[in-house]
């Protein structure tokens, strides 16, 4: 008799459920749509040749001894926080020089996104958390662990015009309980791949600038430079928020701007009002690292610390990171080409105003399966494609497959 007969099997997560689902299909014109991960053309992965450069330069020091394989700090590589800060907020940026803003390192952006969550929760005693709907599913598993007593969603995506929400969202968060912990994604939402503009991030901050109702900050922003080319253009919305004194967590993500998925390297960039009480802020974040993972991982660290600190890598990266956001602007072309060239029924405009690694096609459930069963292309439920799946070979096939799909299973706003 084993102790855990009452376990029960939980839950797939779909996107690997998915992508499993795609390795095991013997189609050879099967698609993989699913994966949030950069690939080429080729759909073969990416290193960055600025990161191979990094680790020759790594692996060089190592010999000398000038690098080891000790314990980093429970706050992780210094010069890597102050490196990835810097990159969120800007070279000049006040808030760093007077040490109101620092950064601790994080598992990746999921790990830092857990240190500030079980801040709020344990630190503030924060009970509700608001994520957009939709949003990286993620989040709502996080907020659970955290033991939030309510997770709640604010309007994001409008399903009839496939564009921004904005008064929706507005409405929901002005209803929130007070101290309620809001998750902004700071570019290229996942999974819309729709950002407000500069005009409704004007409005947005509003919300968090009304002293009669605090809410707890929280960007998510695992896109810098990935989504337009332009690290600092996607930092945007963050610049924003820390130009006008409101107190927040950001955290960073270096799996796709980089290309290091499994080095899982982040960075938690926490803003106050203080460096007094930045400091304290960051006492408290040591001992919920300290009871999560105890420190962080060096490797990825030094390779994103050394080429933000080296002004010829910096340039070559930022050079990779516009190739990467070029090759995706250019698939979502290509694909809005074929969907109207093969007389799509609806609107695909969306396709090209959308932003980012992702694309919300406005597909239903239904006509996801049947792209699934029939044409082989796979992709979440939620009609969410990866773009980088697609490349000059398959575009054209895909175009058809939803227009023939659309054809057989009518469009219907997806709710």
């Amino acid at each position: 008799m084993s102790q855990f007969l009452k376990v029960q099997p939980a839950p797939l997560i779909e996107v690997f459920h998915v992508n499993t689902a795609y390795h095991e299909d013997k189609n050879p014109q099967k698609v993989n749509l699913s994966v949030g991960a950069f690939r080429t053309d080729s759909c073969k992965p990416w290193i960055l040749p600025v990161v191979k450069k990094a680790e020759e330069i790594l692996a060089k020091e190592i010999n000398e001894e000038i690098i080891n394989h000790e314990y980093l700090p429970i706050k992780g590589l210094e010069s890597f926080c102050h490196a990835a800060t810097t990159l969120l907020l800007g070279k000049n940026d006040e808030n760093i020089l007077n040490k109101k803003a620092q950064g601790v390192q994080g598992i990746s952006g999921t790990g830092s996104l857990k240190i500030a969550l079980d801040f709020y929760k344990e630190v503030m005693g924060a009970s509700v958390l608001y994520v957009p709907i939709p949003t990286w599913e993620n989040h709502k598993l996080m907020g659970k662990n955290c033991h939030y007593a309510e997770i709640k969603e604010y309007r994001y995506w409008n399903a009839k015009e496939k564009n921004f929400d904005l008064e929706g969202m507005m409405q929901d968060l002005k209803e929130a309980p007070a101290n309620s912990v809001v998750i902004l994604h700071g570019c290229s939402h996942n999974p819309t791949g729709i950002d407000p503009t500069p005009e409704q991030w004007g409005s947005i901050i509003k919300l968090f600038q009304d002293p009669s109702h605090p809410l707890y900050l929280l960007f998510d922003i695992a896109y810098q430079g990935f989504a337009s080319g332009d690290p600092d253009k996607d930092a945007y919305a963050v610049r924003l928020f820390a130009s006008k004194g409101i107190e927040f967590f950001a955290a960073q993500s270096f799996a796709k701007n980089f290309g290091l998925y499994n080095e899982r390297i982040g960075n938690l960039t926490v803003l106050t009002s203080s460096p007094e009480t930045t400091k304290r802020v960051i006492s408290q974040m040591v001992i919920l690292i300290r009871g999560n993972y105890s420190n962080p991982p060096a490797h990825g660290a030094q390779i994103v610390e050394k080429v933000l600190n080296d002004q010829s890598l910096y340039q070559e990266w930022k050079e990779c990171v516009k190739k990467m956001a070029e090759r995706i602007i250019s698939i979502r072309r290509d694909l809005k080409k074929s969907l109207d060239q093969n007389n799509t029924p609806g609107h695909w405009n969306h396709i090209t105003d959308q932003i980012g690694m992702f694309s919300f096609t406005g597909l239903t459930p239904k006509q996801v399966q049947h792209l699934r069963d029939e044409w082989h292309i796979y992709m979440l439920n939620n009609g969410r494609i990866s773009l980088c799946g697609l490349n000059k070979d398959n575009v054209e096939y895909v175009g058809k497959a939803i227009c023939e799909t659309l054809k057989i299973i009518p469009n219907e706003i997806y709710p």
